[in-house]
């Protein structure tokens, strides 16, 4: 074993770029004053860190530092003795250490209750029973010292000398168990109980049951052990938990958000009780609300979504729902987030009304607020929640319509383009709400001030007016959003109107243009001469089609012609018929006019020319077959989309509960408790233990099947077998954090001293401290751990050396170039889904696009898509029934988030040549596009790596 793998507690910052002093130097300076003493003891420390062994030192510290008094030297020389190698090499104890063990002893017995809790502490990491012994009657004595400090402190003492060392102190439990009784002091009382409990579980449970009615008045930090111990009983001899449960119960009520915590998790894994898991839910719910930090909110919640996710505890929860909505009063978007989600999941029949009735509260207290960046994706999110439950619950949409209404006229044109669609949906399912939506959209037409909402009511109007009135009433909205007619002739009066003399002037000879009308219309309406007036008096239809946006015109159009052909099969006088007909083909060739002239910013598209023109013609014969068309298959498709996608969701909402329902097979062993042996009882994992692994990041993930997914896998090699120093790394990738654990081979039969691992880093990782030097005996091997932090998900990389000396060798240093390390993205990278608006606003907005070129040899397109979602982790989200079928060519869209926040969005477009036969391999791109030029990269070259294997 190398001296750099002692074991040491104590973490000191070393700084490098000094130069190690010599011998002699040191000696004279531990001969000095206090501050030179305080200096050269820092200086040996650092260089036993090293691996130097310096043995002539031991006398001059004992003799010249030892007796000082001075608290800075102290705690540096506690620091000393754990480090310092305190046996010879055959592995007896040196002689000089009887000396440091009296001085010790003299620690303990100090008047000043910082030496000896300090030395208490220090005792704590000592290895070594022969020096222990002595001191073994100061220990005890401690225990009744005046200072809890002291107590507290000689307690662990002589719990870590007990585990080590039982022939020391065989009698501890005993001792340490008296002692709790007589106590006061919250800390000596929670070490000492923790001894108990790892020591003897039993003394620990006689002394909790003499207080289990005082529990509650106890500090919070005694309270967690005694949480820890009756998790730890219950779990190891479940018939315990009727004796203990109550006092979870008691525990529930703590002012430490900690122990609440803790014992809401260990009840419910004690008992699955309704009145249990109410209690345990109602303190989750309680916790978030009351804790500020937004992380803490959303570990509870997740609690919570976990106690859902069983069956017998969903109907619980049920009744908890309003009491849930109150985390909604948390300003941060994700904690709202996953709150409503969770409402969502647990919403029912018999609670449906009040989670309507908050959440229509919460929509209008977004109304009111001063904008904030996260208010409209708040309300988002509050839209598509009344939008499922109204989908779910169909008698709650009348109450849920007037309100959400109103947000048609937003000015955040998601929340308004959410709203439309959801009343889209109701119209078209919930016959005897039509009317109310009709009127209401009536309305708040005028308001609407996105062009995109506009054509979206535009078309429900069209779609759904049935009746003679609404018609009418269309009509006139629609008149009154277009302004004076003809558009050209009154736009132009109104800039001849409002033109100053000399303004006319300054244009100098106005160019005439002749309309396909005949009307002229002056150059100077788009100069300079046009007055600086404001836009807002203009008509909302009129704006947009100055505006030159003529796909409204279009839309206006087609919703013209259908409420003409409606309005010709309800009334039967042919002179209002043709009246209604001949005010719909005006507005249409208005804005055909307006389109050819040059008022608007834009000219008007050919293709919407073309439909208007259409609009014109259908209407002029006014034939059944048109009539058919315009009025019963558009609803139609409607319909068939809408059916689709409920299809869908039900497949989705089955294969949810198919996954969360446990199937109890016939021939399943029954299992009795009475009859279980111990270690059969402890088939659920300890929770203490699983959150400490996770916590030190050893979390244990299940292996797969293969051997090649075991640690294995991840070994690195990094210099070859005939080098003279070889070295492997084992790459853990734990979230942030990457640990080298690399594997340093002497290969020589010379001594290595100074040998060094030098990293580098490429791309978004950070080395966190540069490996400490070792000396490698021959044939020697060590393991050196070097951890890197990581940014984003880009792919890194990692390279660098092995320098070192060999001993004797007047040469300079050596140096072996290590091979590089490649950090795998796919360790970040996790499936996710979006919804299909989200994705194209995303793809729009992300610039960095990376395309690569289908290169396969894989001859089949499902079984190439198949291949890419499993090698770069993503998920489609194209939906099955798309991609089910064969037709030669196939598109899908692919969606990720990395553990960092990044998203990460592919379109794949391929295809398979049919022209070279059925064995021609698939051919086409993959776009990727992403927000950082690394996350685009990084996922064009695993697909690329990964595209050209065949899948077996």
């Amino acid at each position: 074993m190398t001296a750099a793998e002692n074991v040491c507690y104590t973490l000191i910052n070393v700084p490098m770029d000094s130069e190690p002093p010599s011998e002699i130097s040191l000696k004279n300076d531990l001969k000095g004053d206090v501050k030179l003493k305080t200096e050269a003891l820092k200086k040996v420390i650092i260089m036993i860190l090293n691996g130097e062994k310096l043995p002539g030192l031991l006398m001059t510290i004992i003799r010249f530092v030892l007796p000082l008094q001075d608290h800075t030297i102290k705690k540096l020389l506690l620091v000393f003795w754990e480090i310092v190698p305190k046996t010879t090499p055959d592995g007896r104890l040196l002689q000089e250490m009887i000396l440091v063990c009296d001085a010790y002893r003299k620690d303990l017995q100090h008047p000043n209750e910082f030496i000896r809790g300090s030395t208490l502490r220090f005792l704590c990491k000592l290895k070594e029973a022969e020096l222990l012994e002595p001191l073994m009657p100061a220990i005890r004595a401690c225990l009744e010292h005046r200072h809890s400090y002291v107590r507290r402190n000689a307690v662990l003492a002589i719990y870590t000398i007990y585990r080590n060392f039982e022939h020391l102190i065989p009698d501890a439990p005993e001792l340490i168990h008296d002692f709790l009784v007589n106590e006061k002091d919250a800390s000596c009382k929670r070490n000492a109980f923790m001894m108990l409990i790892h020591a003897d579980q039993d003394r620990a449970l006689d002394y909790l049951s003499t207080c289990i009615d005082q529990v509650q008045t106890f500090g919070d930090i005694l309270q967690l052990v005694i949480v820890e111990l009756i998790y730890k009983v219950c779990h190891a001899n479940p018939s315990e938990r009727a004796r203990f449960i109550r006092c979870i119960y008691n525990l529930l009520q703590s002012s430490s958000p900690a122990v609440k915590y803790e014992a809401a998790g260990t009840l419910v894994t004690l008992s699955s009780a309704p009145t249990a898991i109410k209690a345990a839910a109602q303190c989750y719910i309680d916790l978030i609300i009351k804790e500020s930090d937004n992380n803490v909110k959303l570990i509870v919640l997740d609690r919570l979504v976990e106690l859902k996710e069983h069956p017998s505890h969903e109907r619980v929860l049920q009744d908890l729902v309003m009491d849930i909505l109150r985390v909604l009063s948390t300003p941060d978007l994700e904690v709202r987030k996953k709150t409503l989600q969770l409402a969502l999941d647990l919403v029912s029949s018999r609670n449906v009304e009040e989670l309507v009735i908050v959440l229509k509260k919460e929509v209008i207290k977004t109304n009111n607020v001063t904008e904030h960046e996260d208010t409209d994706k708040y309300r988002q999110l509050l839209v598509r929640t009344l939008h499922s439950c109204s989908v779910r619950f169909p008698d709650m949409a009348a109450n849920v319509i007037p309100v959400l209404m109103e947000f048609l006229s937003d000015n955040n044109e998601a929340a308004a383009a959410d709203v439309l669609e959801f009343v889209r949906e109701a119209i078209q399912r919930f016959d005897n709400l039509r009317p109310l939506i009709v009127e209401k959209m009536l309305e708040v037409f005028h308001a609407i001030k996105s062009v995109k909402i506009y054509r979206g009511a535009l078309w429900i109007l069209g779609e759904y007016c049935s009746t003679k009135e609404d018609i009418q009433s269309v009509m006139t909205e629609v008149r009154r959003s277009l302004g004076e007619i003809p558009i050209v002739e009154s736009e132009i009066k109104k800039e001849a109107g409002e033109l100053k003399p000399e303004e006319e002037v300054s244009v100098g000879p106005a160019q005439k243009l002749v309309t396909e009308m005949g009307t002229y219309a002056t150059q100077s309406a788009l100069s300079s001469s046009r007055p600086a007036k404001k836009e807002e008096d203009r008509p909302p239809l009129r704006g947009f089609l100055l505006d030159g946006d003529f796909f409204v015109a279009a839309s206006l159009a087609t919703t013209l012609t259908k409420i003409a052909l409606r309005y010709v099969s309800l009334v039967q006088e042919k002179k209002k018929q043709n009246s209604f007909i001949a005010e719909a083909m005006l507005l249409m060739a208005t804005i055909l006019h307006l389109g050819k002239s040059s008022l608007p910013k834009k000219p008007i598209t050919d293709d919407d020319v073309d439909r208007i023109s259409l609009c014109l013609k259908v209407l002029s014969e006014c034939s059944p077959l048109m009539n058919d068309i315009f009025n019963k298959e558009c609803r139609q498709s409607l319909s068939h989309m809408l059916s689709a996608k409920l299809e869908e969701e039900k497949l989705s909402q089955k294969k949810e509960s198919e996954k969360r329902n446990v199937t109890v097979q016939p021939d399943d062993p029954i299992s009795f408790m009475q009859l279980t042996a111990k270690n059969e009882m402890s088939s659920k994992e300890d929770q203490f233990q699983l959150s400490l692994l996770a916590a030190m990041g050893n979390t244990q993930r299940k292996e797969a099947a293969d051997p090649l997914a075991s640690k294995l896998n991840k070994v690195t090699q990094l210099t070859g077998f005939s080098d003279p120093v070889y070295a492997e790394a084992y790459v853990h990738v734990n979230q942030y954090d990457i640990v080298l654990d690399v594997l340093v081979v002497n290969q020589t039969s010379d001594t290595l001293q100074n040998c060094t691992l030098e990293l580098a880093t490429l791309g978004d990782l950070k080395l966190v401290e540069k490996p400490s030097p070792l000396t490698l005996a021959p044939h020697d091997f060590a393991n050196i751990k070097a951890n890197v932090k990581v940014a984003s998900t880009e792919n890194g990389i990692i390279f660098g050396n092995i320098v070192y000396d060999v001993s004797g060798a007047a040469s300079d240093r050596n140096c072996v170039v290590l091979s590089d390390i490649h950090i795998d993205i796919m360790d970040y990278i996790q499936p996710a889904s979006c919804t299909d608006a989200e994705f194209r606003q995303m793809w729009a907005e992300f610039e960095w696009e990376n395309k690569v070129t289908v290169n396969t040899n894989i001859i089949d397109l499902n079984e190439y898509l198949q291949h890419i979602l499993k090698s770069t982790n993503m998920k489609c989200l194209t939906p099955e029934k798309a991609l089910s079928g064969y037709c030669g060519f196939m598109a899908a869209n692919l969606y990720a988030r990395s553990i960092f926040g990044e998203d990460a969005l592919a379109n794949v477009s391929i295809e398979k040549p049919i022209h070279l036969g059925p064995d021609a391999p698939v051919t086409g791109h993959i776009r990727i596009r992403a927000k950082s030029q690394g996350m685009a990269l990084s996922l064009g070259d695993k697909i690329n790596l990964s595209q050209k294997k065949t899948s077996l």
